[in-house]
């Protein structure tokens, strides 16, 4: 016989930060210029590694990459919650749900696996100053980029698709503003 989810859910219900009425005008000016300085200061510093031609090295190569995957990061979770705020809509779909650990997953780990390249990154400038531009050359550099990336990937289509197989509770409230992997195994 084979297993499968049987549960009919549509939605989970996130809590969010606080039910306060008056408090909610002020979280979403808190939420939303946080969020923007977050886009406008990662986005600044990609530029200024692509365009300015001092910066193409490794170590700016992957602080590029970082600050790329913390945008996507930032931008996995916080439009819902500002649009769930606004709205004072507390739903979220559960193919939403799957869809914002998936991503959430994926930018955790990738951000994870980047600062572990960039610590390899910085051992070989320190240990092999000679060497750092033979060792890291663009190749490799684009080879481990490749590498974290897929291996994200499909770490996190592995915790998605444990999610899928899950059967849950009648009660889907979520005391979070986002669907974090935890809290929606905690409900199955």
């Amino acid at each position: 016989m084979e297993s499968k989810n049987d549960t009919k859910i549509s939605e989970f219900l996130l809590q969010g930060i606080s039910e306060d009425p008056e408090l909610q005008p002020l979280i979403f000016g808190l939420f939303l210029s946080m969020y923007v300085i977050t886009v406008l200061g990662n986005l600044l510093i990609i530029l200024a590694t692509i365009s300015e031609s001092h910066l193409h090295t490794p170590m700016y190569f992957f602080l590029s990459n970082l600050s790329f995957v913390d945008v996507c990061f930032t931008s996995s979770t916080i439009p819902k919650m500002l649009v769930n705020i606004q709205t004072q809509s507390k739903t979220i779909r559960y193919e939403g749900c799957i869809i914002q650990i998936y991503f959430f997953t994926l930018f955790i780990v990738l951000d994870n696996f980047l600062l572990a390249v960039m610590a390899y990154d910085r051992y070989v400038a320190i240990c092999h100053p000679l060497h750092y531009m033979v060792i890291l050359n663009p190749f490799l550099c684009s080879l481990l980029a490749l590498a974290t990336w897929i291996t994200s990937a499909l770490n996190s289509l592995l915790h998605s698709l444990m999610v899928l197989r899950l059967s849950f509770c009648s009660n889907l409230e979520i005391p979070n503003f986002s669907c974090e992997l935890n809290q929606v195994f905690q409900h199955a």
